[in-house]
């Protein structure tokens, strides 16, 4: 599909129900972010903005970028009718570049991209980490496929640590690890990598 496509499928998705990916914040973030000091932050293909919003009530500067304007829409009437201040930018991340700004966390969650997209993205997510600051993806593992519920049935949209190792290859690696997490359809199998700018 082409983004104008992957645009209108995630628009309609986004129409259809309240918030698609629940309200609260991913908990391997939590877990991460709990004891960094707060700074500014990224948070690319936002969705509908939850983890933004739990970003930015624990003192950070969010900026959250998506490719469909209606989650953008949606998270920037949620960030109002909470008084949160976050920036949000609809934007097809294949083209968007951080012209120089960097952020002290950027982080990638269940941002799942074609063999071709994706090192653009995350070559332009890496542009974006400050110095000594980090960069988070959380997202299916391949072993979901097959093995645990939720996320794309496509092999090619899945990662693998080795997968992970290699885009980010010039960053320091402080996780990079299979994970299981619990849901209300049974276990999903994730990954979680951490790695940090020199």
């Amino acid at each position: 599909m082409n983004a104008s496509d992957i645009q209108s499928h995630w628009d309609a998705r986004y129409e259809a129900k309240g918030a698609l990916w629940g309200v609260e914040p991913n908990q391997f973030l939590v877990e991460i972010v709990r004891n960094l000091e707060p700074g500014t932050a990224l948070d690319l293909g936002c969705g509908q903005g939850r983890n933004s919003f739990w970003l930015a009530s624990r003192g950070f500067t969010v900026t959250g970028i998506d490719l469909s304007p209606v989650a953008i829409e949606q998270a920037r009437a949620v960030a109002a009718e909470h008084d949160l201040d976050v920036t949000f930018e609809s934007a097809d991340l294949t083209t968007w570049d951080p012209a120089g700004c960097v952020w002290d966390l950027v982080i990638l969650t269940y941002l799942h991209l074609s063999p071709e997209r994706r090192p653009i993205v995350h070559g332009a997510a890496k542009r974006a980490v400050a110095p000594g600051g980090r960069l988070v993806v959380i997202a299916h593992h391949l072993d979901n496929l097959g093995n645990g519920t939720g996320g794309p049935p496509i092999p090619e949209l899945l990662f693998t640590e080795e997968q992970l190792a290699g885009d980010f290859a010039d960053l320091e690696v402080l996780r990079n690890e299979r994970v299981v997490r619990a849901t209300d359809r049974g276990d999903a199998i994730d990954i979680v990598f951490v790695g940090k700018k020199p």
